[in-house]
């Protein structure tokens, strides 16, 4: 079955990093665009950032400077690096691989920034 596992959640202080891995089994990720979303009780789904096939990236003005997304697709994983963290940041943090017709999601991982 084709899946993404999102991991490295948790519970951080202000200021705080995390790390959220992205991986893909039973396909590889070479050719997708990997994206972040997040979502926030009572707020919509936004776009935190994005990586392309040939390694280009997007930030949301929100993450710039704090945020570093990566890619290993030695690993077949997709990286989201988390700096200088706030509690604005709090969300349910999913990953989206899209090609062409084929778009997978993730179940999400869950990001608390609170002192």
């Amino acid at each position: 079955q084709v899946q993404l596992v999102e991991s490295g959640g948790g519970l951080v202080q202000p200021g705080g990093s995390l790390t959220l891995s992205c991986a893909a089994s039973r396909f590889m990720l070479d050719y997708y665009t990997i994206a972040w979303f997040r979502q926030a009780p009572g707020k919509e789904r936004e776009g935190v950032s994005c990586i392309s096939s040939d390694g280009s990236t997007n930030y949301a003005d929100s993450v710039k400077g704090r945020f570093t997304i990566s890619r290993d697709n030695t690993k077949n994983t997709v990286y989201l690096q988390m700096n200088s963290l706030k509690p604005e940041d709090t969300g349910v943090y999913k990953c989206n691989a899209a090609y062409y017709r084929y778009n997978y999601w993730g179940q999400g991982t869950q990001v608390t920034v609170t002192s």
